[in-house]
């Protein structure tokens, strides 16, 4: 077991952030200082104890995907069967693959999954806006962003009573991770990173020590995939984020900050 949750009156700026499951305010400085001395798992289990029912997790399947789900669905047995909701973001663009990694996942370690989706569908949004991840904009870009990804994701947050959540980025992805600490916070949320200072390598020793199933693009020299006109394997002139939305940006919006609502 970790330690209690530190608690303390919020700083400055931060009075209206969520408060842990006893009611008090989160120390964010201290919360930090505890939590980098932790663990990916105890981390996500520092998680459940401060924020109990208002944790929740994210994924999207993707080539990393697997060790959060494995730890998420550990920290379950540990806490007698208390589960964490598991937020999918399904674009209706993943790579068939994707969808076929989901299913094997679900049925392989059985956690809560919250599937949530834009509230226009992809044949709409085309028709009106066009085939926006093609025109070259930065600005078309964001707005898919936005329609198909931030949006969907903070209205579960609230439907969910979301207080934290935890994702599996890591550090090493892009410069804006680079620069992120375990606890910050998100759009007026918590976000708790676990496996932020992992590297590929620890990535792929855990799923060879836990026997979890790679994600299928990764055979092909994806390191990372998101929607399939937005993600290509690394072919030596690009690897890892770069090969993500056209080399236009890094981010989708999903852990850049600003308040509820605002999107990216």
């Amino acid at each position: 077991m970790t330690a209690p949750p530190l608690t303390a009156e919020p700083p400055a700026g931060f009075a209206s952030l969520p408060r842990d499951c006893h009611g008090g305010a989160v120390d964010l400085p201290a919360a930090q200082q505890q939590l980098d001395g932790l663990g990916a798992l105890p981390r996500l289990a520092w998680g459940l104890e401060t924020f109990a029912a208002g944790l929740a997790l994210t994924t999207s399947f993707g080539i990393q995907s697997a060790v959060l789900l494995h730890m998420v669905s550990e920290l379950t047995v540990r806490a007698g069967g208390r589960q964490v909701p598991v937020i999918w973001v399904d674009t209706g663009y993943l790579p068939a693959e994707t969808y076929r990694y989901a299913e094997q996942l679900h049925g392989l370690l059985g956690f809560d999954l919250r599937v949530v989706q834009a509230q226009i569908s992809p044949a709409r949004m085309e028709a009106l806006h066009g085939r926006l991840w093609e025109s070259g904009s930065l600005e078309d870009l964001d707005f898919y962003n936005r329609l198909r990804k931030v949006e969907p994701l903070d209205r579960a947050f609230q439907d969910l009573g979301v207080r934290c959540w935890a994702s599996g980025v890591r550090g090493g992805q892009t410069d804006h991770r680079r620069s992120m600490a375990p606890l910050e916070v998100v759009r007026g949320l918590w976000s708790l990173r676990p496996l932020l200072s992992w590297s590929r390598k620890d990535v792929f020793y855990y799923m060879e020590q836990h026997g979890l199933p790679q994600h299928p693009l990764f055979e092909q020299g994806y390191s990372t995939v998101g929607d399939w006109h937005s993600s290509g394997p690394d072919d030596g002139s690009a690897s890892g984020r770069a090969t993500r939305f056209g080399g236009l940006k890094q981010e989708c919006g999903i852990h850049l900050p600003g308040l509820m609502g605002e999107g990216i």
